[in-house]
């Protein structure tokens, strides 16, 4: 574990026993990152590394795997995930003017983590919500009828 950071070592620990029990196993490789996921939060370039060497394996296949499937995440996800639907109700009542203003309002792209690791903004094609459109989702919290001017006050319930 030499090149770890010394707040994961614990994680790794765990995820030894994932990799001893799926290693030598055909379609192991998504179990062994599914869990890493789960344990660490992520698969950043250490995490695939990591499993990599564990495996025997190139980091480039791990990657591929990671980037391949839309449920495996390269970089830590916020405490609070905004998912703003910009599906065709929600866009043709302004979506994509709220959700300009959540990219504004968080100093962040879309698909990423705000600095502070607080907010993580994504893109939706439905939330389901379509008689409350525009929506969006903080973690489990749905908002409809959202307009831009709405966006600073809510963001604040939550930085705060």
């Amino acid at each position: 574990m030499a090149n770890i950071s010394s707040e994961r070592v614990e994680l790794y620990k765990q995820l030894d026993e994932v990799i001893a029990k799926w290693k030598d196993e055909q379609g192991g490789l998504i179990p062994i990152m599914q869990s890493a996921q789960r344990t660490i939060g992520c698969l950043d370039e250490e995490v695939q590394t990591y499993i990599a060497d564990a495996l025997n394996i190139p980091v480039t296949k791990v990657y591929g795997v990671a980037t391949f499937y839309s449920f495996f995440t390269l970089e830590a996800k916020g405490k609070y995930t905004i998912n703003m639907c910009l599906g065709t109700a929600c866009y043709v009542r302004g979506a994509q003017g709220v959700f300009d203003e959540l990219c504004k309002e968080l100093n962040v792209q879309p698909g990423r983590t705000t600095s502070d690791g607080l907010f993580t903004l994504d893109a939706m094609r439905c939330i389901g919500c379509c008689g409350l459109a525009p929506a969006m989702m903080i973690n489990d919290d749905v908002y409809g009828k959202m307009t831009p001017e709405k966006v600073h006050d809510i963001i604040e319930k939550y930085r705060n």
